[in-house]
């Protein structure tokens, strides 16, 4: 069997389990920056602000709560998120569900693909996964992405989607 079938079984598949930790590993930065631009005007208020101690106190101990708050969200989310996404690629094209709070099933039928890339960022790259995006025909979202495949499926599923069966009139 080809790898280009394996890749199209009909089943679904779950994202690779890495992609948690590239979740949580983003995340984190993202936090950590806005962490520190929080805790500069916490510290600026608390100290030049018309706070007094008590006061100046209650501004870091928020400051705190809330970054503590924000890190167990991003080490909860992504298992959250990872549980609820899924992808199914066949002969006909390729089906994405996901949404913890909002649901939504994305079917991409192989004859509506313009064109596809795979993009890798840095901590991407880092555990060998990348983002599948898929460009569409048509002007309402006109791109589909799945992130947290590994490097090697998303080319699979990339060359799979932008090849043409028998009933490809290209």
């Amino acid at each position: 069997m080809t790898p280009e079938r394996l890749v199209a079984d009909g089943t679904e598949h779950t994202l690779d389990p890495d992609s948690i930790m590239v979740e949580r590993l983003s995340g984190g930065v993202g936090i950590a920056l806005l962490s520190a631009i929080l805790l500069v005007a916490v510290l600026l208020a608390a100290f030049l602000g018309p706070f007094n101690l008590l006061g100046g106190l209650a501004l870091v101990v928020g400051w705190v709560f809330l970054t503590a708050g924000l890190l167990a969200f991003v080490l909860w989310w992504p298992v959250v998120a990872f549980r609820r996404t899924a992808y199914q690629v066949s002969e006909q094209g390729i089906r994405i569900r996901r949404g913890v709070i909002w649901r939504s099933i994305s079917s991409v039928p192989r004859s509506r693909v313009q064109h596809t890339d795979v993009a890798q960022g840095p901590i991407e790259r880092a555990y060998d996964l990348a983002t599948l995006i898929i460009y569409t025909a048509g002007t309402h979202e006109a791109s589909v992405s799945l992130s947290g495949l590994k490097h090697e499926t998303a080319l699979l599923i990339r060359d799979h989607l932008i090849t043409g069966g028998e009933s490809d009139a290209v």
